[in-house]
């Protein structure tokens, strides 16, 4: 069994259209005969509730807590996309982890436990890919999911203060490489909310590209009404409007991805 790519997507700063990457890239690769899982590992559950998953009490904040082991909290969310879903319970893992012996790297070993556990390999659930969605913010969740991924994905809106914070995201990036992930690498950046009629959107473009230069993914993601929308329907954009300008960005992001 090859091991899956794990890959954390990470902004620090909200509103960057991070957790609808999270859904429909993976919705995506999914329709593409690509076996997905996603983790929601922030509070807020959007992940969760985006995929009409309801919040129960078998979630990642239960499985960090040791209440459950990672094989019981997974969801079959769709054809080929599973879901590790989050509840309100996950707010306090922070602090909770705090005075945890190698607190940086529960994560790390509870997923290694589900890709490397009997369970896992009777059920055949042989990912591809694994999508660690973070929490907006740098704390020990984050910085958890870095060190349990192999690549990391930040998207980032084209709006005037787009690039507020993404240093300091960079700086972490690079002391948990330094300290604890040496394998850890910076997969890309993926501009969302991506307006052609305006001038901002690509001045955002250009001043991204100095800092990922050769980087960025070709596809940008567009300002889109059925993107906004469909979460609240608990549908991915493949499933609530698939011929609007956002799913046929995301189909194309996709399959960049996937020859990335």
């Amino acid at each position: 069994m090859n091991r899956p790519k794990i890959i954390a997507i990470c902004n620090r700063k909200g509103g960057t259209g991070k957790t609808n990457v999270a859904i429909n890239l993976g919705a995506y690769l999914a329709y593409f005969g690509k076996k997905v899982l996603l983790i929601d590992l922030d509070p807020q559950a959007n992940a969760t509730s985006g995929l009409g998953v309801e919040k129960t009490k078998q979630g990642i904040y239960e499985v960090l807590s040791e209440q459950i082991p990672f094989q019981s909290s997974l969801v079959g969310a769709r054809k080929d996309f599973w879901l590790i879903p989050a509840n309100e319970n996950l707010a306090g893992a922070d602090v909770e982890m705090v005075g945890v012996e190698k607190r940086e790297s529960i994560l790390a070993k509870k997923l290694d436990s589900l890709l490397n556990g009997d369970l896992y390999r009777e059920e055949k659930k042989d990912f591809d890919f694994v999508f660690i969605d973070t929490p907006p913010s740098l704390g020990l969740t984050t910085v958890n999911s870095l060190v349990a991924a192999d690549h990391v994905l930040i998207p980032v809106q084209a709006e005037y203060y787009a690039l507020e914070g993404l240093g300091q995201l960079l700086q972490t990036i690079n002391l948990v490489k330094e300290n604890l992930r040496p394998e850890l690498d910076i997969l890309g950046a993926v501009l969302t909310m991506y307006d052609t009629r305006s001038h901002l959107s690509e001045e955002v473009w250009n001043e991204l590209y100095k800092h990922f230069p050769h980087r960025i993914f070709r596809t940008v993601i567009p300002r889109n009404i059925s993107l906004a929308e469909a979460p609240s329907y608990g549908q991915t954009i493949l499933e609530y409007a698939p011929d609007s300008k956002g799913a046929r960005a995301y189909q194309r992001l996709a399959r960049e991805f996937l020859y990335w």
